[in-house]
């Protein structure tokens, strides 16, 4: 593998700005739902809400999928299997770097919307399975 594929180990994401992240339930049923993400260093990081759906799924069973998509949810691409783990508190930094560089001001705005109303977040991290 290059060192470019390394540090993309997803290349099918390369140039999109969303993602459908698919978790599943326990009773194996998928849960689609489209996020932010940016992909560095072999890694996806996604920024979400500690007690969101997506984040008690993938505490109970971390095998996810990606998928390159709209806004909205409207699949660009193929869906590629990957293994989703949160951060904890000391990994983070990096995680939000990636993301408030990709997203800029926008990122900045939705921070600042999420502190106001006390919002505990996590951020993840998505590797290749």
């Amino acid at each position: 593998m290059s060192q470019e594929q390394t540090a993309l180990a997803f290349p099918t994401l390369q140039g999109h700005n969303f993602i459908n992240l698919t978790t599943f339930r326990k009773t194996g049923k998928a849960v689609v739902t489209p996020v932010w993400f940016a992909q560095e260093n072999g890694r996806v990081y996604v920024y979400t809400g500690a007690e969101t759906g997506k984040a008690k799924r993938i505490r109970n069973n971390p095998q996810v999928q990606l998928t390159p998509s709209t806004r909205t949810g409207e699949p660009l691409g193929p869906s590629v299997d990957a293994v989703a783990r949160i951060l904890s508190r000391e990994e983070e930094p990096g995680a939000k770097r990636a993301l408030d560089q990709k997203y800029g001001w926008q990122k900045k705005l939705f921070d600042l919307f999420l502190k106001l109303r006390k919002f505990r977040h996590i951020y993840l991290e998505i590797t290749p399975a």
